[in-house]
């Protein structure tokens, strides 16, 4: 049986799509503005993202499921340091490739800030903006009939009935869980300036420390996140994962604004 999509959830999935596809948009122009960028290295940041994590990255998880799926699946602590550490070698890899050798002319701290923007600008709108306009418009769809119209011309069967259990969950998921993508997105977008900056520093002053350090930290956000989605409830590990990214990125704005001070003093 279709049932009615809450107000609240649908409220849930317009902010988190508004925070997916504008949040990025708006930091570009921003960064461009204040910062006096290229747009052209948040294109470079997001090229960079697509290459080595939807295209490198999701062929090693082929190899490593191939090779080791039960072992991957049925152990979480397993399967959370493998994530953790693909995700983190292969986002910061890319990172480093792209300063080193497609930014190499341009590469300062301001764009550095901008490339963070288009490696977690593309992210969140491939990974959540696009999900949250596709749930938007079946949820809209739900609500006016059309989808029980559609399945009422449908004999019963299995295929239905997978269809069915498909789409409830716009409708059995709580109203205030769609609300977490939009935050989910707000973490992510700054780790990820975070972590060009870090990766920045490792490739303007030869100090490969701080790739390391961005790999392990995003390794430690990847990992925590699969093992806190199966420990506590969602609302609580983005609280934590907020909180977390939040001291990261004071820590680093204050070192991007000591770099600032000493170019400034010469």
């Amino acid at each position: 049986m279709v049932e009615q999509v809450s107000a609240l959830a649908i409220t849930g999935i317009i902010f988190s799509a508004v925070i997916a596809i504008g949040l990025p948009i708006v930091l570009l122009v921003l960064v461009k503005v204040k910062l006096h960028t290229r747009a052209a290295d948040a294109g470079i940041g997001a090229l960079t993202f697509v290459l080595f994590a939807l295209v490198l990255e999701q062929i090693s998880h082929s190899i490593a499921l191939g090779l080791g799926k039960e072992a991957l699946t049925e152990n979480v602590w397993l399967y959370a340091l493998y994530g953790g550490l693909a995700a983190g070698l292969f986002e910061e890899t890319g990172r480093f490739v792209a300063m080193r050798f497609w930014m190499k002319k341009n590469l300062s701290r301001e764009s550095s800030i901008m490339y963070g923007v288009g490696h977690g600008g593309i992210e969140a709108i491939l990974i959540a903006g696009l999900t949250c306009i596709s749930n938007l418009i079946t949820a809209l769809m739900i609500n006016s009939g059309q989808i029980e119209n559609a399945f009422s011309s449908i004999e019963d069967g299995v295929g239905k009935e997978t269809a069915i259990q498909g789409l409830s969950v716009l409708w059995t998921t709580p109203g205030y869980l769609f609300f977490m993508a939009g935050i989910e997105r707000i973490t992510a977008i700054a780790l990820h300036i975070c972590l060009s900056y870090l990766v920045y520093r490792a490739v303007r002053y030869g100090m490969k420390k701080y790739w390391f350090l961005a790999v392990a930290l995003h390794f430690l956000v990847d990992a925590a996140t699969v093992l806190l989605s199966n420990s506590v409830p969602l609302a609580a590990m983005e609280a934590v994962l907020f909180v977390s990214v939040g001291i990261l990125a004071a820590v680093v704005r204050k070192m991007y604004l000591t770099e600032a001070g000493k170019e400034s003093a010469h």
